[in-house]
């Protein structure tokens, strides 16, 4: 009889594939020492406020993500078709609820708009700022953290205006020590393009 040696070599090459990567990826369930969060670079300082009509104010949605992301784990693309997720690193919670705050903050700082929240305030803006958060992860690819926002800007008058958001920083290593702190920065980097560009 004839060993079918394709079939006895799969288990092989997938172990060999799994010991490649555990450097960086974590397969199981043990929650991580560390937690990502996004910070503001820039904050509205205490003591500020807006004051303004429903006409003038802009509310920050949640935006809209994939699977891929809409998870408490970090994503590293390892290839066009792969996904995994980088080894000890968890956000506190999901990060287009992360982000959409971070919107908000980078915002209400600039100081030149009056930004609700609440579901009642929230509702009643006529100016809603949303979108689909694309990427905020890592791209083992590159050594690059990515991040990706196509924002959907929809005004008082009807008018709507959409425009894709990206920053990425490139030469991170592939661990959760130096990704989260590039990951943050990149995400700010976008708040602030969003921010300029609402006005």
């Amino acid at each position: 009889m004839v060993p079918n040696f394709r079939r006895s070599a799969a288990p092989l090459v997938a172990l060999g594939l799994a010991f490649a990567l555990a450097g960086c990826l974590s397969f199981g369930k043990d929650p991580p020492d560390t937690l990502f969060n996004l910070t503001p670079a820039r904050v509205a300082a205490a003591g500020t406020g807006a004051t303004g009509t429903a006409a003038q104010a802009i509310s920050v949605l949640e935006p809209q993500a994939s699977a891929r992301i809409d998870v408490l784990r970090v994503p590293v693309q390892v290839d066009d078709a792969s996904v995994a997720y980088l080894q000890d690193a968890q956000w506190v919670e999901k990060p287009a609820r992360l982000f959409a705050r971070l919107l908000e903050e980078s915002i209400r700082a600039k100081g030149t708009r009056l930004v609700v929240d609440g579901s009642d305030a929230e509702y009643s803006a006529q100016t809603k700022l949303s979108g689909q958060l694309l990427d905020l992860g890592y791209d083992a690819r590159s050594g690059s953290v990515v991040v990706r926002y196509n924002a959907v800007l929809q005004l008082p008058d009807g008018q709507i205006r959409t425009r894709l958001f990206e920053s990425t920083m490139p030469g991170i290593a592939a661990d959760a020590a130096a990704v989260r702190p590039a990951l943050n920065a990149a995400a700010n980097d976008v708040a602030g393009q969003v921010a300029e560009w609402v006005g």
